[in-house]
């Protein structure tokens, strides 16, 4: 292959070994559906989100209503936003996503995810930003579980003396 083809993601499952050189010249393609538009999910705590990107105005839309709607506290909308402003593409997609599980900031934790990973299909070369950044890290943070012989995951009962 020649500097200026590239290769799809199959085609590197199959190549043997790729040299430094090579490796510079690998573009991976973006995976968008035949309406144009990025899926991907993102998770946090208890929550899944399933998000759909798609070039627009910037509206984002969360189980049908609006993401000031949904998200009432100012914490939650930035944190749902910060992807658009890190790779410097605010007001430019449309999100359409569905959120299950979890609270609200569990919630907002999983569609930042959903997003982060969804523009890394739409735009492979944005990866390295939102990598840096800490987007695509699924924070594995978890409620640990309640054990028996205790009121909850580590808190004794009350001991009485008498």
């Amino acid at each position: 292959m020649s500097e200026t083809e590239t290769r799809t993601l199959a085609d590197l499952a199959s190549a043997p070994i790729v040299t430094s050189a090579e490796a510079e010249t690998i573009r991976v393609e973006p995976k968008r559906d035949a309406w144009g538009r990025s899926y991907a999910t993102g998770r946090r705590k208890e929550a899944v989100a399933r998000v759909w990107i798609k070039p627009g105005k910037g509206e984002i839309t969360v189980n049908g209503k609006k993401a000031a709607q949904y998200f009432a506290r100012p914490v939650l909308r930035m944190l749902i936003t910060q992807p658009f402003l890190v790779a410097d593409r605010y007001n430019q997609f449309d999100v359409v996503c569905t959120v299950v599980g979890g609270g609200l900031s569990g919630q907002a934790g999983a569609v930042r995810h959903g997003i982060s990973r969804a523009l890394t299909y739409y735009e492979p070369d944005l990866r390295g930003i939102l990598k840096v950044a800490g987007f695509l890290t699924r924070d594995s943070r978890t409620v640990e579980r309640k054990k028996y012989g205790r009121a909850k995951a580590r808190r004794s009962f009350q001991f009485s003396k008498r």
